[in-house]
């Protein structure tokens, strides 16, 4: 008994060499299926979307300027004497590290601009980072089902700090020698162990003769690794929950309305990508970063004045500044069995930095408890429409704000010719009254701006026209807005507050209490949307006022 044939489907022979050895590899990893299916994904479109962008563009141009930097970097602490051609330097004793950083700059055709291009970007890369989470903080994007994405952010802005500081660290020169210097002494304040962790970093008392080399490797291997897994973790998070959008017509939790990734989004990115890298190639052309040659190489014994870390770290050095070292007869410094407790040093180091990335780190779900909100978003808040989340995210903003400008207070003092006893003064008061203040005027503002929306859903746009009714009475003339303009107006969500629930046991207990108060706190303030039935009761109010608008336009063309 024969086998039944069937008939096999003709291979695909492809036309062209490019052709038959894309097949080959399609054949054998599957990509073709990979790529038709992510090509399909539609992403909205908005000018804010592109903060993610550029964090992703400066970090591939972080990893293409760096490749270039280590062919001529050396790692290394060995004293040498310098021999290049930057003749103010020369014969003065420095580490090989200084001394490679000095021929990348000098000796090397085109070392100093990929130095610049590499500082710049790094700068860009932690901002776009900082400014995205901000967008996505004050529009609701962390909330269900992207609570991990919004962790996996976190930690990225994390070790974008780190290879920020480690890269910062490299050179050796007296700018960033004193910034290892403070990390020594913040090691040092914690109890017990922190001799042992600084003489176990540093190879020994600091600076030793093994930092540079250490700072290298996590700069270059560790730290970068990480990032990668991040961004890796980040969007395939992004693509497997969808990009939000904000609100708008046809726009719910249940689609997403926008143009596909292939090929409209592909060529969009493609040309954004060499737009970011032009503009830091030109920032970096025009603009020099990091003269280390002006600092000279890092010896502990001078401390230069007017110095500061990069923007990111600006806010530890800022709350070190702050801290004071003794308040009327309380000391901050103590000595325990034998141990010395520094909290003038370990307090403003660890406690506000504690602080900023905890409560990052755990708003989703302290959100979520409060409003009892388990539903999936993705439609986002205009920041007005959620006035007790973005008053907490400005108020945040100027405490990190405050913290970060203090890192420059003796800069403040002589520009402005000032007493530096002042400025330290006025920043530790706006320390902990700014946050306040911008609390309080950033929820005000939010909710004369909702105010301000309802009217104009209802009453439509002010017009500065005054029209005379055959009656005698004047009334300013609105122009009525388009659909799309009133549902953006109108087309939101005003929680109540949620009052205490007892439990199974017909309890309120501490818990829930105090819930029910952070809901009174987030929601008790608010101005409702205007309804449809408002909506039709003003449209028919004004109906007149429309057909006035209606006839001025027509004289006006009729002229």
């Amino acid at each position: 008994m024969s086998a039944p044939s069937t008939a096999e489907a003709p291979a695909f022979v492809a036309k062209t060499k490019g052709g038959s050895i894309t097949n080959f590899v399609d054949e054998r990893v599957g990509g073709s299926g990979i790529l038709r299916e992510f090509g399909r994904k539609v992403f909205p479109d908005h000018w804010s979307f592109m903060f993610g962008e550029v964090a992703l563009y400066s970090f591939v141009i972080l990893l293409m300027s760096g490749t270039f930097l280590t062919f001529f970097f050396d790692p290394s602490m060995v004293e040498t004497h310098y021999a290049g051609s930057y003749t103010p330097l020369k014969n003065v004793e420095m580490s090989a590290a200084f001394n490679s950083s000095l021929n990348i700059s000098f000796d090397v055709r085109g070392g100093l601009f990929m130095r610049q291009v590499h500082h710049w970007a790094a700068l860009l890369f932690v901002a776009s980072i900082g400014v995205h989470m901000l967008r996505v903080f004050f529009t609701g994007a962390f909330r269900k089902p992207r609570e991990m994405n919004w962790v996996v952010g976190g930690v990225l802005l994390i070790l974008a700090m780190a290879e920020g500081f480690t890269g910062y660290s490299l050179p050796d020169d007296l700018l960033s020698g004193n910034g290892l210097r403070i990390i020594d002494g913040v090691i040092k304040a914690i109890p017990v162990i922190g001799t042992y962790i600084s003489f176990f970093l540093f190879g020994g008392e600091f600076p030793g003769t093994a930092i540079i080399g250490r700072l290298y490797m996590l700069h270059i291997l560790l730290v970068p690794a990480l990032i990668l897994l991040m961004i890796v973790l980040h969007l395939f998070m992004v693509v497997v929950h969808k990009h939000t959008q904000y609100p708008g017509p046809g726009r719910n939790d249940g689609n997403v309305v926008g143009y596909p990734l292939g090929p409209v989004y592909a060529a969009k990115a493609g040309g954004f990508f060499f737009i970011v890298f032009g503009v830091i190639a030109l920032m970096a052309g025009f603009f020099t970063i990091n003269p280390i040659w002006n600092y000279g190489p890092y010896d502990p014994s001078p401390v230069s004045a007017g110095t500061q870390p990069d923007w990111y770290i600006g806010f530890v050095d800022g709350a070190l500044r702050l801290m004071p070292g003794v308040i009327g007869n309380f000391h901050f410094e103590y000595v325990i069995f034998g141990h010395v407790l520094t909290l003038n040093v370990l307090l403003p180091a660890l406690v506000p930095a504690g602080i900023i990335f905890t409560v990052l780190f755990t708003y989703p779900w302290i959100e979520r408890w409060i409003t009892k909100d388990n539903r999936e978003h993705h439609v986002l808040d205009r920041p007005r429409n959620a006035p007790t989340r973005t008053a907490i995210g400005v108020a945040g903003f100027t405490w990190y704000c405050v913290m970060w400008a203090a890192a420059s207070s003796d800069l403040i003092a002589t520009n402005f010719h000032v007493s530096l006893n002042d400025v330290t003064y006025w920043l530790r008061a706006l320390f902990f009254i700014g946050p306040v203040i911008a609390f309080f005027v950033t929820k005000r503002v939010a909710l004369a701006l909702q105010r301000k929306d309802r009217e104009i859903a209802l009453h439509g746009r002010e017009t500065g026209r005054i029209v005379r009714l055959p009656h005698g009475e004047f009334i300013e003339v609105h122009a009525p807005l388009s659909e799309y303009k009133r549902y953006k107006l109108v087309g939101f969500e005003s929680p109540v507050p949620l009052p205490a629930v007892p439990n199974e046991h017909g309890i309120v207990d501490r818990k829930e209490k105090r819930r029910a108060m952070l809901s009174r706190l987030f929601f008790e303030d608010r101005v409702a949307p205007a309804t449809p039935a408002e909506l039709e009761a003003a449209h028919g109010h004004h109906g007149g006022h429309e057909a006035i608008e209606s006839a001025e336009a027509q004289k006006t063309l009729s002229h």
